[in-house]
């Protein structure tokens, strides 16, 4: 029996139903008049099928008034396409449907962005009218692609031993490394909830509590500064936690999860299984970043003793200085002038002064000869010594930064990246991972002050004697999982020893006192018996975001935020109404 709407969805009529009568409901995609004959895209969620009418058809008034977008029902026979009209791009591809009879079940009025065709529209537009924004292809494919890596990531999680749990949506303010959203209590006036930043603590209080292997989607709540690849307000990670483990044992139980998940939807990319474990000091100095683009094959080297007392002498100069060094970033095959002027832009784009080159050229005699203006000023012996040092020779080129590297790291690392994009030394068609080991677990602020720089409930390396040491020296079991220049896990082996916490709290400048008032839940739970754990979280929206292939993480989450944390769609922030204030005993301060 035929359903009041349809007998069949606009993905699923093929040759074999040919000659039935059928019943259709979709969308209008795009109407083409032929000169009486009606061509009409009827698309729905399952595909798009091709409907015709003529004049003869009693539907044909009805349909040739119809908008984009207006919702129909279609009631028509199946016929076969003409051999030369076979759509093969369409797995409804070889029929269309002769309409019969139609109704019109949702109106559409004049579209603000079109469905059809996937040109690019303002932003702002986009969001505003998701709903609309969401039936296109693109980003209708981004969104079932997401569902269908969550499902994939829940199986392989319960297949590896693990079990779901939920945890608290509404719960008390923690530190995380990041501003919390704040509930005021109607209950209790004056005091606030907080929406958890990441289900940091409860998952250790579930690994106390005795449930070993701990897994959840869960969603985190940042007020963060919206980037690219980061959510301003929410974002979904999938969370873990194991007991008795040591930090090799998480990596060997995330590996055929991640591994697997790319291997499934990475779209026929290679997807490296040699993880390797690059200490962060080292990630650092070879790559300029903590989630190094491994693709790209050139590292950075420290070249300063070349440059010690020598002819060129703003380097030179610079090396009388304490905790100074030059670094060089090799760059095969971009031995030339015009190579060389467009990093020295890109640098300058970047808010440096420029970059420092030498690029090798066959000289006139046949040797290989160094070239450019640090080449002239440290003179054929110290060149000579850059270039074997760093593997290369003519054609090739070498750029150098200079100073305390902190100042010049992160630019050295985009420098790198930027290198290697222009030159095709990066091979996009791949996915390489590698985890980054050995954080330090403190930094010093601006303000001079010693603060944590990463998860502050990581357990440091060396245990309570570490702490007794230089705190900048002291690494942390922490780990982050980088993929092609993102970082996708962040993770730790935790502190479950209540006395280490409290060293490790005191170093970072938190009293005894603050740290049972901040997290009693957690140190009462270590003093009856915490077993030594860790683990880490997935940014499931930056995953989803690589294997679609978008360089902007809305383009994978339904309804995302501007880059202003609104919500244009819903009008969200908005102003309270005065009882919902007054209920909560609050007061909104006028603009200064």
């Amino acid at each position: 029996m035929m359903s009041a709407y349809r007998s069949h969805t606009c993905g699923q009529l093929t040759a074999k139903n040919a000659g039935e009568t059928i019943r259709l409901s979709g969308w209008v995609h795009r109407v083409r008049d032929h000169g009486g004959v009606l061509f009409i895209d009827l698309r729905d969620h399952y595909g798009i099928t091709q409907v015709i009418a003529d004049s003869d058809s009693p539907a044909f008034a009805a349909l040739e008034r119809l908008r984009a977008e207006t919702v129909i029902r279609i009631d028509g026979r199946v016929k076969l396409r003409d051999a030369s009209l076979i759509n093969p791009k369409l797995p409804t591809g070889e029929i269309e449907v002769y309409a019969t009879d139609t109704e019109i079940l949702g109106p559409a009025e004049d579209l603000p962005l079109p469905v059809f065709g996937d040109q690019d529209y303002p932003e702002e537009t986009r969001l505003a009218y998701r709903f609309l924004d969401l039936r296109r292809d693109s980003l209708h494919n981004n969104i079932m692609l997401r569902s269908r890596v969550i499902k994939w990531l829940r199986d392989a999680m319960w297949n590896q031993g693990f079990t779901e749990f939920q945890t608290p949506i509404i719960t008390a303010s923690s530190p995380e490394g990041a501003r919390d959203f704040l509930v005021p209590s109607r209950l209790h006036p004056g005091k606030f909830y907080a929406l958890p930043q990441a289900p940091q603590q409860f998952k250790q209080l579930i690994m106390v509590a005795g449930f070993d292997r701990y897994f959840q989607i869960a969603p985190c709540f940042r007020d963060e500064d919206p980037r690219a690849d980061r959510s301003p307000t929410d974002f979904y990670q999938l969370d873990l936690e194991m007991s008795f483990v040591e930090q090799q044992d998480v990596f060997d139980a995330v590996q055929p999860v991640i591994q697997g998940l790319f291997e499934k939807f990475g779209g026929g990319r290679r997807v490296d299984a040699e993880w390797p474990l690059i200490p962060y000091a080292e990630a650092m100095l070879k790559y300029g970043s903590d989630k190094p683009d491994l693709r790209n094959p050139i590292e950075m080297q420290v070249v300063s003793d070349h440059f010690r007392g020598s002819g060129f002498g703003i380097f030179a100069k610079l090396l009388e200085q304490d905790g100074t060094e030059i670094r060089a970033i090799p760059a095969p095959t971009g031995g030339s002038r015009k190579f060389a002027d467009r990093m020295n832009a890109f640098a300058q784009q970047q808010g440096l002064p420029g970059m420092g080159y030498i690029f090798w050229r066959k000289a006139e005699d046949g040797s290989t000869e160094a070239a450019g203006p640090i080449a002239k000023a440290l003179g054929p012996e110290k060149t000579e010594a850059i270039r074997l040092q760093l593997g290369l020779g003519e054609g090739d080129a070498a750029f150098f930064l200079g100073g305390k590297p902190e100042t010049f790291e992160a630019v050295a690392g985009r420098a790198r990246n930027e290198i290697g994009r222009a030159l095709g030394l990066t091979d996009e068609n791949q996915f390489k991972f590698a985890w980054i080991v050995d954080f330090p677990m403190y930094e010093r602020g601006d303000d001079g002050k010693i603060d944590f720089s990463h998860n502050p409930f990581s357990m440091p390396q060396g245990g309570l004697e570490a702490l007794n040491g230089d705190p900048l020296a002291i690494k942390g079991y922490q780990y982050d999982l980088a993929c092609n220049g993102y970082e996708l896990i962040s993770g730790a082996i935790r502190n479950h020893s209540p006395e280490i916490m409290f060293k490790a709290f005191e170093l970072a400048g938190y009293g005894h006192d603050e740290v049972e008032k901040r997290f009693g839940g957690m140190v009462k739970a270590f003093r009856y018996g915490a077993p030594p754990h860790g683990g880490c979280a997935a940014g499931i929206d930056r995953i989803v975001m690589l294997l679609a292939d978008e360089q902007n993480i809305r383009e994978v989450i339904m309804f995302p935020m501007n880059q202003r944390a609104e919500d244009l769609m819903m009008g969200a922030p908005s102003e309270p109404l005065n009882e919902q204030l007054r209920e909560l005993r609050l007061r909104v301060l006028p603009k200064e």
